[in-house]
């Protein structure tokens, strides 16, 4: 046996970089000692080859806001200051102030973009907000631009926080266990309602969103406080657009959780504009017809107000590709409004209009309604197609596609399938409405019927969603590793044995699967250390209010690997209970 000399050369950068971060950590305060402060900490949004943005938010404009980076922290990048313009606040918030009333939020976000940068150097910075006579920053942290090929990552794989009681305890154990990822693919759900802002900075309860992923969460569960996990201040963050990024018709007045379920179809608010658009926009402006037509049906404003995105001819904010590392992230709007599967003729569901409002079309929900299609044929299929035709696409070793909706599941949300509803009115002899039915004709089923071709063609390795709250995974018959890994901060349970899905009883059972999966595929058992139930049968999922799950992608080693931990034992382990490889 002999030991390998230790290459001092080598260590020298990496020891001369943490020397400095720690010095001007010294040095530098964390906050200011006026009666200001930062809303959120930096955090980290699109890296290219040789650039990066960096975000944070503040209750006031400031009178200018820098961000400082360097080896000494001696370079300054002026940001760009703009003003939410939906952040509001209501009488079921949980933050300070007197909200009894839907109330406007006043929040100002700071971005800074840094160019120039070497692909393999990693850079300390803060963040400075200034007033007129005082300053708020931030700690410092650390940056680096979109990695190489053939760098080592280790990507965070998670959804559907949404302020849920084991968030702040998931997101903790990501750190300890982990440390430092390399990035974070969010597929989607980020919180519950996107237009509240206390949900995205401040919630009292302690679970916000910022505060969970930058560790300064307060979320108690079994007398233990449990702060999230210091992660998006030095590692990039990647959104996706699920239902709860998404708020429906606009209110002056109504609370603000009224607002978010009282999403209608696009097409329904264009018939309205149509009949009155003489009284509504006599000069025919396009913009005041396109903003009447968004506040009348539903809008994604404060999400993408919130981040940043690839800025480029065909990218957006509803639906974009990335490269990092080796990896090629497409990720997809691919989303539909959640509505109840109660029953009870008192619901406005997802098969049904609610009895006391048959006669009241203005008051309809639609069903379970697409926000933005994926069919064959329209732009954002068309835009997929040419994204995986690219040559980028082709030569990433890591094939990746992320969105919310599942694929498939054993989970509840599967249900009806994706496909827009088809209406059904009943009237009796006097012309009045007795009933409103909507049906989701399997065959038309847009994921399985015209994304999944496009995927399994292109030799995706792993497609990414969330949604129905559990952990599962599948594989196709094609090689693709299906994942849904949301069973961060809750579950809603998965539908195996006698745990059936509420379906309306004379629609036909094909189209809606009450056990299982509908769309065919097995789960797959754990195959490191799975769960058993009360019979000590090993279960192929994790769907769970106290034991939550996370998974990290490892792009050496080409492996997700997936752990639980037991919040009703704080001091137990995290266990990595399943492992498997996307090559």
């Amino acid at each position: 046996m002999f030991f390998r000399p230790l290459n001092l050369l080598r260590l020298i950068p990496t020891l001369l970089f943490i020397l400095t971060v720690l010095f001007v950590i010294q040095m530098s305060s964390i906050h200011s000692n006026s009666a200001y402060a930062l809303l959120s900490d930096p955090f980290l949004q699109f890296p290219t080859s040789s650039s990066i943005k960096i975000v944070w938010f503040t209750e006031f404009p400031g009178v200018e806001n820098k961000i400082i980076y360097g080896h000494n922290l001696e370079q300054e990048v002026i940001a760009k200051t703009t003003q939410l313009s939906r952040t509001r606040e209501d009488e079921q918030s949980k933050v300070n102030g007197d909200y009894s009333e839907t109330t406007k939020r006043m929040i100002w976000r700071h971005e800074g973009e840094i160019t120039g940068l070497n692909q393999d150097e990693k850079l300390p910075y803060k963040v400075i907000t200034f007033l007129e006579d005082n300053k708020v920053e931030s700690k410092v942290f650390s940056f680096s631009a979109s990695p190489q090929q053939e760098t080592p990552l280790k990507i965070l794989l998670t959804s559907d926080h949404q302020l849920k009681p084991m968030v702040a305890a998931n997101l903790q154990k990501v750190v300890e266990t982990i440390g430092q990822v390399d990035a974070v693919f969010f597929a989607g759900d980020l919180v519950n309602i996107p237009d509240r802002a206390s949900e995205w900075f401040d919630d009292q309860k302690g679970g916000a969103f910022f505060p969970c992923l930058q560790g300064l969460a307060n979320y108690t569960i079994e007398n233990t406080v449990y702060h999230g996990g210091e992660l998006i201040q030095s590692a990039p963050l990647f959104p996706t657009i699920g239902n709860h990024e998404v708020m429906g018709r606009w209110s002056e007045n109504k609370r603000l959780s009224q607002q978010y379920v009282d999403a209608i179809p696009e097409k329904i608010a264009k018939k309205t504009y149509l009949k009155k658009a003489e009284i509504i926009n006599p000069d025919h402006d396009v913009i005041v017809e396109r903003n009447w037509i968004k506040n009348n049906s539903f809008n994604t404003d404060t999400y993408e107000e919130i981040f940043s995105f690839p800025q480029t001819e065909d990218n957006n904010s509803h639906y974009y590709a990335v490269t990092f590392g080796d990896i090629r992230l497409v990720v997809l709007q691919v989303t539909n409004i959640w509505r109840s599967p109660n029953l009870e003729k008192t619901v406005q569901g997802r098969y049904q209009e609610s009895e006391k409002e048959l006669n009241n079309p203005e008051n309809w929900g639609y069903g379970q309604h697409i926000f933005k299609t994926i069919e064959k044929g329209s732009q954002q299929y068309q835009w997929l197609e040419n994204e995986l035709n690219s040559e980028t696409f082709k030569q990433a070793k890591y094939k990746i596609v992320m969105f919310h909706h599942p694929v498939h599941t054993l989970g509840g949300n599967i249900v009806p399938p994706y496909t827009n509803p088809l209406q059904n009115i009943t009237q009796d002899t006097d012309g009045n409405i007795t009933e409103v039915r909507y049906q989701y004709p399997k065959e038309n089923d847009y994921i399985i019927r015209d994304l999944m071709p496009l995927l399994e063609t292109a030799n995706v390795n792993l497609v990414f969603y969330g949604h129905s709250h559990l952990w599962n995974r599948f594989i196709g018959s094609t090689g693709i590793n299906f994942l849904e890994s949301s069973n961060v901060g809750n579950s809603y349970g998965a539908h195996l044995g006698n745990n059936k899905r509420p379906i309306p009883p004379d629609y036909a059972k094909s189209n809606y699967v009450e056990i299982g999966n509908p769309n065919g595929l097995k789960p797959i058992i754990p195959n490191l250390a799975p769960l058993k139930d009360e019979n000590n049968n090993v279960l192929p999922y994790i769907a769970s209010n106290e034991i939550t799950v996370f998974s990290i992608l490892d792009t050496e080693k080409a492996t997700v690997s997936s752990y639980y931990f037991d919040t009703r034992q704080p001091n137990s382990k995290v266990i990595k209970f399943d492992e498997f490889t996307i090559l």
